[in-house]
């Protein structure tokens, strides 16, 4: 073994060992994955403000604290409608030469995955509130606020471009001053909502979520609701985050739900329009994105979640029927496609 004498040749013999692995290990495997997959027919290249968004969220390092990989195991349902596979990631390419900015998959959970959270948390005003301080929105997150990513403004000298966030009384230091959001805050979260999962192809099976827990039964209720659904789960993803689990809502911030007179009114005509196609018509609050249409809910999950709502916490208004429901949805497509 005069090999092992000659640190030329040994030196040498690791180079080529390396190359050889280099190439038949990581080289090979990423074309074939390249010219493999590709991206989802519905898939939506970033935007050039996402773009700034995604650099904004690798620099200040959220991917030490947040996934984006729903993986195949139930526990990870609350994170997405399905699995995700390779094509989910086939899409994103390099930012330049120099700059690869891999897919954001992260390795740790501190806070919630990310891969749908465009779907889950469609409002840029809760975003913004979120960043500027967490607790304002969730109560017990270990989040660190992100302040720099804002700016304080007299009022005077606020504009129209200006994003004003709204925040409770009790974060403002300064009540003469207003919390605005800079164009990285805004290009950040214009980011964090184009994460949403697309469905996969016509004709191609989902992945299935390995080890499923047991469904919760429920009884069918008078009113004609559905009986297999969870309002309080269905309000749980879509709705407490902005007007909380007490449907308290976040003073200044996210109106209340518990004693709305738009919740508990006879007609529930607007508690479905606002919930389907959103709502923008108070200066006091943010604008509500349509929860509905984003998130795809059917006749069967909205007629579930305003059950919930109506009959929860000091609301004690008449739960709707299936029926009632869906002349309301036929009616308002109806003038939604004469405007």
């Amino acid at each position: 073994m005069d090999i092992f004498s000659n640190h030329k040749r040994l030196f040498l013999l690791v180079i080529l060992l390396f190359g050889t692995l280099t190439v038949f290990v990581a080289i090979f495997p990423a074309l074939n994955n390249q010219y493999s997959y590709e991206p989802l027919p519905d898939s939506i290249p970033l935007t050039e403000i996402e773009q700034r968004g995604k650099m904004v969220y690798i620099g200040n390092g959220c991917v030490a604290c947040h996934t984006q990989q729903v993986r195949n195991v139930e526990i990870d349902k609350v994170w997405g409608s399905r699995p995700n596979v390779a094509a989910d990631y086939a899409g994103i390419e390099r930012t330049n030469f120099w700059v690869n900015t891999a897919t954001l998959m992260g390795t740790e959970r501190t806070g919630p995955d990310l891969t749908n959270i465009g779907k889950r948390q469609p409002s840029e005003d809760w975003h913004l509130t979120h960043l500027y301080q967490p607790r304002a929105v969730v109560e017990n997150s270990v989040m660190a606020p992100y302040p720099w990513l804002f700016e304080l403004k007299d009022s005077i000298k606020i504009t129209e471009k200006d994003k004003i966030v709204n925040l409770p009384a009790r974060y403002i230091k300064d009540k003469s001053k207003k919390v605005v959001a800079t164009e990285d805050a805004i290009a950040l979260v214009a980011y964090l909502k184009s994460l949403q999962q697309v469905k996969l192809p016509d004709g191609t099976p989902s992945p299935e979520f390995l080890y499923k827990r047991e469904q919760k039964k429920h009884g069918a209720n008078e009113s004609g609701g559905s009986s297999a659904l969870d309002g309080a789960e269905l309000y749980t993803n879509y709705c407490a985050s902005c007007h909380q689990t007490d449907g308290k809502g976040v003073s200044g911030a996210f109106p209340p739900l518990d004693g709305s007179a738009i919740v508990q009114g006879i007609d529930p005509t607007s508690m479905v329009n606002i919930i389907m196609y959103g709502y923008n018509a108070r200066e006091e609050y943010g604008e509500m994105p349509a929860i509905g249409q984003i998130n795809d809910l059917s006749l069967e999950e909205l007629v579930a979640l305003m059950n919930h709502e109506r009959t929860s916490w000091s609301n004690d208004a008449p739960e709707v029927s299936l029926e009632e429901i869906n002349k309301i949805l036929e009616e308002l497509k109806k003038q939604n496609e004469n405007q």
